[in-house]
């Protein structure tokens, strides 16, 4: 731990010191685990103490020069430092970067660009989507018609002729491209081309991508999509957040939606620590460090094929892979393998995968990424040794001596790569 990570646990003693094993043990599992959450990833100490910064205290409604509280000044440069260094990154004319979440940021896109009850395009959920991409239960799914598509049943890969097919049939609005466990590069310009051919708007979500794109190392949709909501963690390794990306025409509007649309005052806080991860994404190191992430996913995938396990799609072109358990483990589910890999220190969440059978609090699939073993500094020799601890603990069902052993080598492993000094 840094000096300035326990110089803030110990004011926090000072004043709740019922919070502080919490603290101190989260501190302690993220050191001891190895984390393969796909969404997740570990900040800079940069990052993490602009995060904890004086920023907080202030309210700054409304945006850079145009504020409705006085003592913004400060305020105005941290945004502007953040706007103008996404621009730099993606190549696009506008950033907003005040949306709480990529959720915030979709939510504000869809008042830009929808109705209540106009017709939207999207991933379906059990297909990869994310659910504040037209869940019945989420905002998405209560307020606009949404139509799904889904994989192709042989490739398990996006099936744009079926999108044409359905986006002529159903005339949506909107179509909305990105994922939040779906393994395959995303060809955004087709999409963009289905979307004119049918007077809808292209959107695309790009949170789990986002680095990758940032890096040219993936294909970006800012040239051609209207409109490009993404998060600020993941892959591009910021404090959690949102941002929306789109041509200075739909500037005005798109920031209205944003505040006062669907916000109040922005997370300053938040803000300046997205502006410090931009400038941390604009550094040559951090191609090399996204490069890595597809190096050690690929590495990943390859252990675990080796081993005999299958991954939907046949494997991955980005920083995720699902693992469909049914062939190798039959009567393991996903909630299973997630606990029993817990157990052992590896961390991992349960996922539906294509036509799953079982419920989503089940599930037969686990979605697995790369980033946050990435930053704390795994190669390719280590993502083997882990899918082999995977497989091993899978195979075992669960067996307390196998897990006890595996769990030894995950500590082992974790020494070695430190997170935090």
């Amino acid at each position: 731990m840094t000096i300035a990570a326990r110089a803030r646990f110990e004011a926090v003693a000072d004043v709740d010191p019922e919070i502080l094993p919490a603290l101190r043990a989260e501190v302690d599992r993220q050191q001891n685990t190895i984390e393969l959450i796909a969404s997740e990833n570990h900040v800079s100490q940069a990052v993490l103490e602009t995060l904890g910064s004086v920023f907080t205290n202030k309210y700054a409604e409304g945006y850079p020069g145009r504020r409705y509280y006085g003592g913004c000044a400060n305020m105005d440069s941290v945004e502007d430092f953040a706007r103008d260094r996404v621009k730099k990154l993606f190549g696009c004319e506008h950033a907003n970067v005040q949306p709480h979440s990529g959720a915030s940021a979709n939510i504000a896109a869809y008042l830009y660009a929808l109705q209540p009850g106009d017709t939207m395009l999207s991933l379906s959920l059990a297909h990869g989507g994310h659910l504040s991409h037209g869940l019945k239960v989420n905002i998405s799914g209560l307020l606009y018609n949404i139509v799904p598509y889904e994989v192709d049943p042989k490739t398990e890969q996006i099936d744009y002729a079926n999108i044409r097919d359905l986006a002529r049939e159903h005339k949506p609005k909107v179509i909305l491209s990105g994922a939040s466990a779906y393994p395959r590069t995303l060809d955004f310009d087709k999409f963009s081309e289905i979307a004119d051919e049918v007077g809808a708007l292209h959107m695309a979500d790009i949170a789990h991508i986002a680095g990758m794109v940032a890096t040219g190392l993936h294909p970006s949709p800012v040239p051609t999509a209207g409109v490009v909501t993404s998060t600020t963690h993941k892959t591009l390794r910021g404090p959690r957040g949102g941002l929306i990306m789109c041509k200075e025409e739909h500037a005005k509007k798109i920031d209205s939606r944003v505040f006062p649309g669907s916000q109040g005052g922005p997370l300053m806080h938040c803000i300046a620590a997205k502006a410090v991860a931009f400038a941390e994404a604009l550094k040559p190191e951090f191609k090399i460090y996204q490069q890595q992430i597809l190096n050690n996913a690929q590495a990943l995938a390859e252990g675990l094929v080796s081993k005999g396990n299958r991954l939907v799609s046949g494997g991955t072109d980005t920083h995720l892979m699902l693992l469909d358990l049914r062939p190798a483990y039959p009567d393991v589910t996903g909630k299973q393998a997630e606990d029993w890999l817990g157990e052992a220190g590896i961390i991992v969440n349960k996922n539906m995968i294509p036509w799953d059978e079982r419920k989503p609090t089940q599930t037969s699939g686990l979605r697995i990424g790369t980033p946050a073993t990435t930053t704390r500094g795994f190669k390719e020799g280590e993502m083997t040794k882990v899918a082999d601890l995977i497989d091993r603990v899978l195979r075992s069902q669960g067996d307390p001596s196998t897990i006890e052993a595996a769990h030894g080598d995950v500590l082992s492993l974790c020494e070695q790569f430190p997170i935090y000094g």
